[in-house]
């Protein structure tokens, strides 16, 4: 059957707005171009990122491209391959990243057309789920653990071995992911939570240390743990926890940011920072560059095949799955902060 009358279904929008704007629609089929493989989509993961692309700066405006199909990360198995590809064949699995930058097409679709650069091989012993739970939360979590001046550029075992990190937010998907990225560097990971759901989803996760800060005085409990201070943070929420995060943090520690956590501006006591060498670091996986996207990809998929990138309840990322019919709902889940990870299954 040629590729003109091979169809597919795939969720769009044509203007930005709440999830109603997303339609089920059926759509031909391509062929990959050069550089470019056609993937198979299993399951697409939904990101905070994709519903904020969604709505845009306010309802019905209008968009780069005519029809966007949206969500970033996904996994599935290559079914073609453009020409000057190499590295991969068909029939291999696959995890996604950044699959709609700067590309109407991303992954809530049952075929999706991405540059080479944009896959990395799925291990055989990793499920679909794990590999579109990956993406927009491991590969800022690795960004994160990665800018330090004293630290690592690369993860793998013994990579941050001695040092401590602290991760705001253990229980969201990034926060997960930076616990499990950071025990499997060999760091000694403490986090901060709101309550005790999310205090046994971050052990479960694999958080040496837990900290409610609503019940405890956090420094003080922090301090306990690592008296000479933590040599980096995880921020969910700077603009809340940068007072904080520079009351335990080590002499050249750094704070690593990537999300505003709600808030616009943040202040910062300069004075203290200067005395000790302390860094802010801003992270967005968009601009965060090559290089550094193809590293975390790299490490990302080695951690996964060693097991340490695990999903679900019990490894403390509940998931949730819908299907392609109510991509609008799975929106609407992760736009409400629902605990875990939201994925649309394909197959």
């Amino acid at each position: 059957m040629s590729s003109e009358t091979r169809t597919q279904s795939a969720v769009v929008y044509q203007e930005t707005g709440d999830a109603s704007v997303l339609h089920l629609v059926e759509r031909d089929v391509h062929e990959p171009g050069p550089g470019e493989v056609r993937v198979r989509v299993v399951r697409s993961g939904v990101n905070p990122t994709d519903w904020k692309s969604r709505t845009g700066g306010g309802p019905g405006q209008r968009l780069p491209f005519g029809e966007v199909v949206p969500n970033q990360d996904g996994s599935g198995v290559v079914d073609a391959i453009g020409e000057g590809v190499d590295g991969f064949a068909v029939g291999d699995r696959v995890w996604t990243f950044l699959s709609a930058q700067e590309r109407p097409t991303g992954t809530a679709q049952q075929f999706t057309i991405l540059p080479v650069n944009r896959i990395a091989p799925l291990p055989d012993s990793a499920s679909f789920d794990v590999g579109a739970s990956l993406g927009v939360p491991a590969v800022t979590a690795h960004r994160a653990l990665t800018v330090s001046e004293d630290g690592p550029r690369r993860l793998a075992p013994g990579a941050l071995d001695g040092r401590i990190v602290l991760v705001s937010g253990g229980a969201g998907a990034v926060g997960h992911a930076a616990i499990q990225l950071a025990r499997w560097a060999d760091a000694t990971v403490i986090t901060t939570v709101s309550g005790p759901e999310k205090a046994e989803l971050a052990r479960a996760a694999g958080a040496h240390h837990v900290v409610n800060y609503r019940e405890d005085d956090a420094v003080e409990q922090i301090r306990s743990i690592a008296p000479d201070g933590v040599d980096m943070v995880v921020e969910v929420a700077v603009a809340a926890n940068l007072e904080l995060d520079q009351s335990v943090l080590k002499p050249r520690g750094v704070v690593a940011s990537y999300a505003d956590g709600g808030g616009d501006t943040v202040e910062v006591a300069i004075r203290p920072s200067m005395v000790r060498n302390t860094r802010l670091q801003f992270i967005l996986i968009y601009t965060m560059g090559a290089e550094a996207l193809a590293a975390a990809a790299e490490d990302v998929t080695a951690a996964v095949a060693a097991g340490a990138l695990e999903v679900g309840e019990e490894n403390g990322l509940p998931l949730h799955h819908f299907p392609l019919e109510q991509a609008a709902d799975a929106h609407r889940a992760v736009e409400a902060d629902t605990v875990g990870k939201v994925l649309i299954d394909l197959e």
